[in-house]
């Protein structure tokens, strides 16, 4: 949900409480790595007491594992069927244990960030809305001369409120996204950001990139692959490009992959697919995102798939 807003200075210190916080975990700390740590603290006071609050959330984190059953007490008995991806299984439900006690550290870069299965609305200080997507997680950034807001997770709507004197930035990976007086969608996903405009017009620039800067215009979408580095700019209808503010998700010949991406920000687990080649099979129609039983059945009939529930967990075989 929306929180206090931080300064530059206060985000760079959470990120290196979040770092000292991980590299301390870690067995046989160098000498040097660790008085550069006690050095840190010393800095300012501000530093030891942002650390201590990056220890609680851990500590949180810790906890919730631990008074959770499914997590706590996850168990796999081997049998036949079950032998091929036990080891993927076992290394899933470490890797999810991780994942939980890893949020700390967004929360702490973090203004505003979303639960799942939650979409908040909240007003920036300029006047401009901003809509998160279910698992997602912006912070911003306003002087006198730019309005930075920077998409660290997941996927949020822009409506951006008039100001001629402050251009208005959002941050997306590598790919950064300048209003032309606009309303706009942005999503960084494992693959690919994507950027649909709704209303006027975006400019869009790619860290590192010579080309010129791509103009994006209403009824279009610009989509950056982050393996290949290609961008393309489609036809988009806006209706079915928002879709995910209804819950919904329409998609025509998406990989499995992506529906799975979209699935996690609504499940309170985590579903995973067996295998590189299922999560390449296409899949279209309109989902009902939010409700995770129907989607399941529909691809078990769709691509006849089955699926499989350990604890937390969801396997797509």
């Amino acid at each position: 949900m929306p929180g206090r807003r931080a300064t530059r200075a206060q985000r760079k210190r959470h990120e290196d409480a979040a770092g000292w916080l991980l590299r301390n975990r870690e067995a046989g700390q160098p000498a040097a790595e660790q008085a550069a740590f006690r050095a840190w603290l010393d800095e300012a006071p501000e530093n030891r007491r942002t650390y201590e609050v990056a220890e609680q959330l851990m500590g949180e984190a810790r906890t919730a594992i631990a008074s959770d059953p499914a997590l706590a007490d996850f168990e796999v008995k081997p049998s036949s069927a079950t032998k091929p991806v036990l080891g993927m299984l076992l290394a899933l439900a470490a890797t999810g244990t991780l994942f939980i006690a890893l949020d700390g550290p967004m929360r702490l870069r973090a203004d505003a960030m979303s639960g799942t299965g939650e979409m908040p609305v909240f007003m920036l200080a300029d006047g401009s809305t901003v809509q998160l997507n279910a698992s997602s997680a912006v912070a911003y950034d306003y002087t006198t001369g730019r309005r930075t807001v920077r998409l660290l997770r997941g996927q949020a709507y822009f409506e951006v409120a008039r100001d001629p004197t402050r251009v208005f930035t959002v941050e997306a990976g590598t790919t950064r996204v300048t209003a032309l007086g606009t309303a706009f969608d942005v999503r960084l996903g494992d693959a690919e950001t994507d950027v649909t405009v709704t209303h006027n017009a975006v400019q869009i620039a790619f860290e590192g990139a010579e080309q010129a800067p791509l103009r994006v215009t209403r009824g279009e979408q610009a989509v950056y692959d982050h393996s290949t580095g290609t961008k393309e700019i489609r036809p988009s209808d806006g209706v079915t490009a928002l879709a995910w503010q209804r819950g919904q998700l329409v998609v025509d010949n998406a990989p499995l992959s992506h529906v799975v991406e979209e699935m996690n920000r609504h499940f309170p687990g985590r579903i995973v697919i067996a295998n590189g080649e299922l999560a390449r099979r296409r899949v279209s129609g309109t989902l009902m995102i939010s409700d995770t039983n129907a989607v399941l059945v529909y691809l078990e009939y769709a691509l006849r798939v089955t699926t499989n529930r350990i604890g937390p967990l969801i396997v797509i075989r």
